[in-house]
């Protein structure tokens, strides 16, 4: 029986080696924080922790650390797990919060702290994102007395977001800060420009905070590709701007740059895609559409914002990223599609009124107009405060179906546009398009009555008037169309109208429209023609002296104007090297450029009579010649025979050659004979 193996002996475990000292990873803690290498920072706090568990000072520097990596649900998780230890981490737990979208209990989780500066600079910027602009900028106007260093930035941004961009240079001369001061609130102040139309102004700002920006991240020592990501967003502003004022080509230029470079931010990148598409328009599809899949989440099936870039955008950015996507898809013809992301947006976009407009787009496309009109009227009933922008997308709608009258009603319940010159003709134009003659009228006669007691410097009664006049002189209100002209002629003392007067009055009363054509003026140059006389006239006559003297005025003027041509100046002309004009030498042969047969020197090559010589006795010449008589006649018989031939097809063509062969098969044998 074999002996059993001995166990191996197992191996003894080394001793573990003792732990850093605590003040040693305090010391690498604080260094790792200084060069910003907040990973390898949060492993150090882990060491720490271990040493001395619930250490206040490590748990804080870890949480800090997680954050500043944008390791947001670590540091989430760490603060969760860190309650028995005595920290207040609801600070940043509410910052984790915000930072994960989850803004209401962001809010909740702030209302339990103390108030203090931190607390309201971070609950301005929760209720920015949540769109609460106006109590945003509430606390603004409270911190303004604390020395925060991005206030003025922020509180210029907040007053633009709120549509109160005219406020801005009010706020920053109370601060006694300049616009230039830094590139963001130059940026910043910029945007406030662009807001109120002053696009040159606008770009000025923005290319000194270019150049503000440059210089000031060069003295941090970046790299040049972190200072272009870090300016990513005044490029792709200056590119809007350049779109706003017209300049379409360079915008489409600078946004395609901005997009192959590759060089901007998450955010930068989509908005410079979006304006590219937007601008492009229905040009170029699908590369749109495939531009836009650059923005969506990867593994999503359907198209849905990747979670970083939703939580950078605001709502009304993310809404013009899906609109864009929607009518993309409408005019690729891929109706499905837009049909289920528009489903997706009514839930996205609750309160906005885009969801509403792009299904009756999608009706509209799928040629139910009818169904577009019913959606945007149930929708204009259920919210009337929005209802605006919903109705003109109605009245559209219908005009371009042919339902003028349902077009005419849309547009009738928006009463602040109802005096509007372009609504009035657009109603009127409506109503007689339905045959409602009265009722375009009667539109005409409110605008009127609604102009005669406006107080406004530019007022449109004047041409109100004069439409109301010729709409009733052209359908027979001739009394009301005389009345409208008389009323401008006695208050305004318009020209036109004194002509409109005359010319309707006269079909009614001729004595007062005499009266009232006194008051034109006379044209100039019929003051001496007699009207009477010209009448009674043949008519005019041909002067022929009149034709030659216009002649020979025309030809001296022309002989005039040939004698002030200016002379040609004659230059020198310039020879080639080494040649003598005064020696110029032999003249070139006149004949040098003509064949050589067509040249009189030409002489035709002899004819060499010896090789038509034959050697042989001269019986065999003789037999020689008859025999090659004969063969001749039949090989010419053979080619009449081919040449006629020759006009049908190719087959013929070649069965008329083969006949031909024999023949010459046997004249050669005879002579051999």
């Amino acid at each position: 029986m074999a002996p059993k193996p001995k166990d191996k002996p197992k191996p003894s475990h080394s001793p573990s080696q003792p732990p850093p000292p605590i003040e040693d990873l305090f010391t690498s803690l604080s260094e790792h924080i200084q060069s910003s290498d907040f990973d390898q920072a949060a492993k150090v706090a882990d060491q720490v922790l271990r040493v001395a568990p619930g250490d206040e000072d490590a748990i804080r520097c870890k949480v800090v650390a997680l954050i500043k990596a944008d390791r947001i649900d670590d540091a989430l998780s760490t603060i969760q797990s860190t309650k028995k230890v005595p920290i207040d981490f609801t600070f940043f737990k509410a910052y984790c919060l915000y930072r994960q979208n989850k803004l209401d209990e962001a809010l909740e989780s702030l209302k339990t702290q103390e108030t203090n500066s931190a607390t309201m600079l971070l609950e301005s910027q929760v209720l920015n994102r949540l769109g609460k602009m106006d109590a945003c900028m509430d606390i603004y106007q409270k911190l303004q007395k604390s020395k925060i260093y991005s206030l003025e930035i922020n509180s210029v941004a907040g007053l633009v977001s709120t549509g109160r961009a005219s406020e801005v240079q009010g706020m920053l001369d109370a601060l006694r800060v300049k616009p230039t001061s830094n590139f963001e609130l130059a940026y910043n102040t910029a945007c406030s420009l662009i807001e109120r139309n002053k696009y040159t102004d606008a770009e000025q700002l923005l290319l000194s905070a270019r150049r503000i920006g440059q210089e000031t991240l060069m003295e941090d020592n970046l790299l040049d590709d972190d200072i272009e990501i870090e300016l990513a967003p005044i490029a792709v502003q200056l590119a809007y701007v350049q779109q706003l004022l017209g300049h379409t080509q360079e915008a489409i230029e600078t946004y395609t740059d901005i997009i192959n470079r590759d060089l901007a931010d998450e955010l930068s990148l989509a908005v410079a895609l979006n304006n590219l598409i937007a601008l492009k328009g229905p040009k170029d599809v699908s590369d749109g559409l495939r531009k836009l899949d650059r923005l969506k989440e990867k593994d999503s099936q359907n198209f849905q914002l990747a979670h970083g870039l939703n939580l950078k955008l605001s709502p009304k950015q993310r809404e013009a990223v899906y609109a864009n996507r929607v009518l993309l898809l409408l005019h690729a013809n891929r109706l499905d599609q837009a049909r289920e992301l528009v489903a997706a947006l009514s839930d996205m976009f609750a309160d906005s009124v885009m969801p509403v407009l792009l299904q009756a787009a999608v009706f509209v496309r799928e040629n139910k107009a009818v169904r577009a009109e019913e959606v945007l009227g149930q929708f204009a009933e259920k919210f009337p405060d929005k209802s605006k922008v919903v109705l003109l997308a109605r009245a559209q709608v219908a005009a371009a179906a042919g339902h003028p009258q349902i077009a005419a009603e849309s547009l009738a319940q928006i009463p602040d546009i109802q005096h509007m010159p372009a609504t009035v003709a657009t109603l009127v134009s409506l109503k007689e398009r339905a045959g409602d003659i009265d009722g375009a009228a009667a539109v005409l006669d409110s605008a009127i009555k609604w102009w005669s007691n406006a107080m406004t410097e530019d007022n449109k009664l004047n041409i109100i008037m004069q439409e109301a006049a010729s709409f009733k002189l052209r359908h027979g209100h001739e009394e009301d169309a005389a009345r409208l002209f008389e009323e401008l002629v006695k208050s305004h003392g318009n020209m036109e109208a004194l002509v409109g007067l005359v010319t309707t009055v006269a079909r009614v009363d001729v004595n007062k429209a005499e009266t009232y054509e006194k008051q034109l003026k006379p044209l100039p140059g019929l003051m001496g023609v007699d009207v009477d006389s010209l009448e009674k006239t043949s008519g005019a006559k041909h002067d022929d002296d009149s034709a030659s003297h216009v002649g020979v005025t025309e030809a001296y003027e022309e002989g005039k104007s040939k004698a002030k041509s200016k002379k040609k100046r004659k230059r020198k002309p310039r020879y080639p090297k080494g040649f003598d004009p005064a020696n110029p030498g032999p003249p070139p042969d006149p004949e040098r450029w003509l064949p050589k047969r067509e040249r009189s020197s030409y002489r035709p090559k002899r004819k060499d009579k010896r090789a038509a010589q034959v050697r042989g006795s001269q019986g065999a010449v003789v037999r020689e010649k008859q025999e090659a008589g004969t063969s001749g006649a039949s090989s010419n018989s053979s080619n009449s025979k081919s040449n006629q031939v020759s006009t049908s097809k190719g087959t013929s063509q070649n069965a008329a050659a083969e006949q031909s062969k024999p023949s010459s098969k046997s004249s050669r044998k005879k002579s051999r004979n």
